[in-house]
């Protein structure tokens, strides 16, 4: 397998979307930035009001990451909502199906059965392994994990999982790479993924701290953004604590500050979490009360802009 991902010229290549939700939508918006033909495969009537509905905001978005797309890029865009029919010609199929094992055993038989055998099969299932998902198929070896954050289109990281392909990976290394990701290749199977194994951990502390009184949501939302999310944005927790640990390294921050850590673990981690009804309901007055007074749609435009900041903010980082 290669060591380092390679550019591929992606502008007339075929890719399947099968579901055009908010995740879809996402996927397909960044696919027909690249120039790509994109077919949305959704049984839902409304797919393509919904759909458009979202397209031109994430493609505007796209603009400002500083891709340039043709103007006829709706041209490249078609829906077909039987399965088997929107695959015949798929060099790529992106899933993005409900989080179902047996809906995505029978939808992963079908696709095998009807799309050209150069395609490629790639699953976003946050969750469900390829042993799971690839029961039905005749060759589960085909189908790989790519896995992304949300939301796709402005998100780099994608979590790419295989089973015995090394062809298969290289082909989704490239592929990924090539729409501006940043693909990590995992090297086993673990509940969650990591992204989300992390985003779990992290969100247990949230929920014990302002649970204990510690802080508020509010609050612990700035600590976060003014510190972590920062530092980790580019340097990431090893290479942090590497540079913490001054002329000595990584060794002299475990010598010296590690212990302390681990008191954490013990003493404060180890206390138990949950989302009963007392917690839940704090939480919820919370979060109503220091975002109540802006809708979703603020809320997400707000946080789009300021990630789309950051993402041009990381690209000069190289």
């Amino acid at each position: 397998m290669k060591k380092q991902p390679q550019k591929l010229n992606l502008k007339g290549k075929t890719i399947t979307v099968i579901g055009g939700g908010l995740i879809g939508a996402s996927w397909a918006s960044l696919f027909l930035a690249a120039g790509m033909k994109v077919v949305i495969s959704d049984p839902k009537p409304d797919i393509q009001d919904y759909f458009n509905g979202k397209l031109d905001g994430n493609i505007a978005d796209l603009k400002k990451l500083g891709y340039t797309i043709d103007s006829d890029y709706k041209s490249h865009l078609s829906y077909v909502a039987d399965t088997a029919t929107a695959v015949k010609n798929a060099d790529y199929v992106q899933e993005n199906g409900p989080e179902n094992p047996a809906f995505k055993q029978d939808l992963w038989q079908l696709i095998e059965a009807n799309a050209p055998e150069h395609s490629l099969f790639l699953s976003s299932s946050s969750g469900i392994t390829i042993s799971q998902q690839g029961t039905k198929m005749k060759n589960s070896s085909r189908l790989l994990i790519g896995h992304p954050f949300n939301p796709p289109h402005l998100i780099p990281l994608v979590e790419i999982l295989a089973k015995d392909n090394d062809a298969g990976v290289e082909a989704a290394m490239d592929f990924y790479h090539s729409l501006g990701k940043v693909p990590v290749l995992l090297h086993k199977e673990t509940p969650g993924f990591v992204a989300n194994r992390l985003q779990a951990a992290i969100f247990r502390e949230c929920v014990s701290l302002v649970a204990d009184g510690v802080v508020n949501v509010k609050e612990l939302d700035d600590i976060m953004t003014a510190s972590l999310g920062i530092r980790w944005a580019v340097g990431g927790p090893f290479v942090s604590f590497h540079l913490g640990g001054g002329d000595g390294g990584f060794p002299f921050f475990l010598h010296h500050l590690g212990p302390g850590m681990e008191l954490i673990w013990k003493d404060e981690m180890s206390k138990p979490v949950s989302y009963d009804e007392k917690t839940t309901q704090l939480l919820d007055e919370q979060v109503k009360e220091h975002y109540g007074n802006k809708s979703l749609v603020q809320l997400a435009e707000e946080r789009d802009v300021k990630q789309i900041e950051l993402m041009n903010a990381f690209s000069k980082l190289g």
